[in-house]
């Protein structure tokens, strides 16, 4: 069996929808031939942990763990200074401290001489910074970069822009990596887009690929399928941050109640996740959803699935400059749930596209109060009729499985590790 060393500085014990990628390319990789050497950070003093996940992976998987000099870990006040340290004055990110000391290990282990492959994931994008150290040394090693979000033109970066001297500074190192790495993945195929046409001489057409998250159907069979209570329950899952809040839903929420449209003790709306409770409390109060909003802590990924499939309605939230291009990993778990999905989102990109291709929700544009009031009183309607059903399309649901985009991703590495490198 071949080996590919990935570099994944996000994976479990870590939670979040970050670690999710890597975690299920190293779960399924083995059924197609490939072995994965996993270089991650060690798993003290993780913020987000859900030790669940490591019961995905092979018992006698190789993981390679290098402590993290994590800024953002520091205790009480440090915290602060840390975090500015790390999120405004190291390049790319604070996670290149990570890189510059386990980079000797990746070095050492492919000097073993049985890897066949390097797989690098941002974010962090220092992940693919070793990706080029890792190049120079081993030109012949192929090399797949795999972005699960954009890097320079990240939408969030959008709203709080680097200022001038480090966009151009991390716009040389993001060049570097595409001309640099043999393949490249993109998440989406608007991101995919992206990077053709802010780097046409690159060629990216002929060596980026699009592979998208996915959903796990063991993640399913395990959390079961639940019926939900008798309160119309609307959840979401993730986290809250930046330009993605509530604000929105919960105002068009409180115009139904406040009108009698929705009744007050018919309604539950759930926040599961790394979520700042206080601020979605404090708007649901402004809003006169006092006993309705419920904020959940961050739980076990299977334990947000139970949850999710014990609701009857799953809310999704990215609006924005730049938003269209991307969709969040939880969207591909929504779609499998086969429960509606209300979606706040862009009405021309990626996230609305997938939900009309696999026909499973609703989309207003985030941008539009009165849809949104739409939105959400249509499928409380429905729920009331006892018509709340969809008409998925399963078979195009069923390409987004984790297993059948990891053999995408391993029919790549096949044809990498047959490639005459120079």
């Amino acid at each position: 069996m071949k080996k590919v060393l990935m570099v994944a500085y996000q994976f479990p014990p870590a939670g979040g929808s970050g670690v999710q990628r890597s975690a299920k390319f190293a779960k399924y990789l083995p059924a197609f031939g490939w072995e994965p050497v996993v270089l991650t950070r060690s798993d003290k003093r993780i913020g987000l942990r859900d030790d669940t996940l490591l019961q995905d992976l092979p018992a006698d998987m190789e993981i390679i763990r290098t402590p993290p000099r994590d800024l953002t870990a520091f205790p009480g006040i440090l915290s602060k200074v840390g975090k500015f340290i790390a999120w405004k004055v190291l390049i790319p990110d604070g996670e290149i401290l990570w890189m510059k000391r386990a980079v000797k290990e990746a070095l050492a282990r492919i000097g073993r001489g049985d890897i066949h492959c390097l797989y690098t994931t941002s974010y962090p994008y220092s992940d693919h910074l070793m990706g080029l150290g890792i190049k120079r040394i081993y030109p012949e090693l192929p090399w797949i970069a795999d972005f699960r979000d954009e890097w320079t033109n990240n939408p969030y970066l959008l709203d709080k822009p680097h200022p001038a001297w480090r966009a151009r500074r991390e716009s040389l190192m993001e060049r570097m990596v595409l001309e640099t790495a043999d393949m490249l993945i993109a998440n989406t195929p608007v991101m995919k887009r992206n990077f053709e046409s802010r780097h046409p001489d690159l060629k990216l057409d002929r060596r980026m690929w699009v592979i998208p998250n996915g959903f796990d159907e063991e993640d399913f069979e395990q959390s079961g399928a639940e019926s939900p209570d008798n309160r119309f329950t609307v959840t979401y899952t993730g986290s809250l941050y930046g330009r993605r809040t509530p604000d929105g839903f919960l105002e068009a929420a409180g115009r139904l109640v406040k009108t009698g449209r929705i009744p007050r003790e018919r309604l539950r709306i759930r926040f599961i996740g790394n979520i700042k409770d206080q601020s979605v409390i404090q708007a649901a109060a402004r809003n006169g959803l006092e006993g309705v909003v419920e904020v959940l802590p961050y739980m076990t990924h299977r334990d947000c699935i139970g949850n999710m499939l014990r609701s009857h309605v799953l809310l999704l939230l990215e609006g924005g400059r730049g938003s269209e291009c991307f969709y969040t990993g939880k969207l591909f778990e929504y779609i499998r749930t086969n429960r509606p999905i209300l979606a706040l989102v862009p009405e021309k990109g990626a996230a609305a596209e997938l939900i009309q291709k696999t026909r499973t929700g609703i989309v207003c544009d985030w941008s539009n109060p009165r849809a949104i009031e739409q939105g959400l009183a249509e499928l409380y309607d429905r729920w009331r009729e006892d018509r709340l059903r969809l008409d998925p399309d399963h078979e195009v649901i069923r390409q987004y499985s984790r297993r059948a985009l990891t053999e995408k991703l391993a029919g790549i590495m096949d044809g990498m590790a047959g490639m005459k490198l120079p």
